[in-house]
């Protein structure tokens, strides 16, 4: 760009950047980057903690779903591995207050609690009751 000063002389004005411009430029770029890196990052850890919790879920749920029916599943314990994930599912007798259990009853409640451990040490735990027909404990 052309400038005229006042005596009409044309000059050429100081074009470009200063070198303090171009190093506060290339500053916020790169603390920028540095935000944008660090949010992927984070991103990236979450994503695998979702992918292991997912993994270890349907490893409980595939456990849970190969128990055998009501009338076979018997006290005790029993364990295995679905992938890289190990699992146990403990049946114990079901212990309440609400529950008598020399009360003669069709149904006898078991505990059943799955445990499943994932290779990163990822735990889920998952508590539920099955009822056993009472005739099946009978001779």
């Amino acid at each position: 760009m052309l400038w005229q000063s006042d005596d009409g002389d044309e000059r050429k004005s100081d074009a470009g950047f200063t070198m303090i411009e171009a190093l506060v430029a290339l500053g916020v770029i790169a603390i920028s980057l540095a935000a944008i890196g660090s949010l992927v990052a984070s991103n990236v850890r979450a994503t695998r903690r979702v992918d292991d919790r997912l993994s270890v879920v349907e490893t409980a749920r595939g456990a849970l779903t190969g128990l055998p029916d009501r009338s076979s599943l018997a006290l005790g314990d029993f364990s295995g591995q679905i992938g890289d994930n190990r699992w146990r599912v403990d049946v114990l007798p079901f212990r309440a207050d609400f529950v008598d259990p020399s009360r003669a009853t069709q149904w006898v409640p078991q505990a059943v609690v799955i445990r499943v451990e994932s290779p990163t040490g990822q735990e889920l735990r998952v508590d539920t009751v099955r009822l056993r027909s009472a005739a099946g404990d009978r001779p």
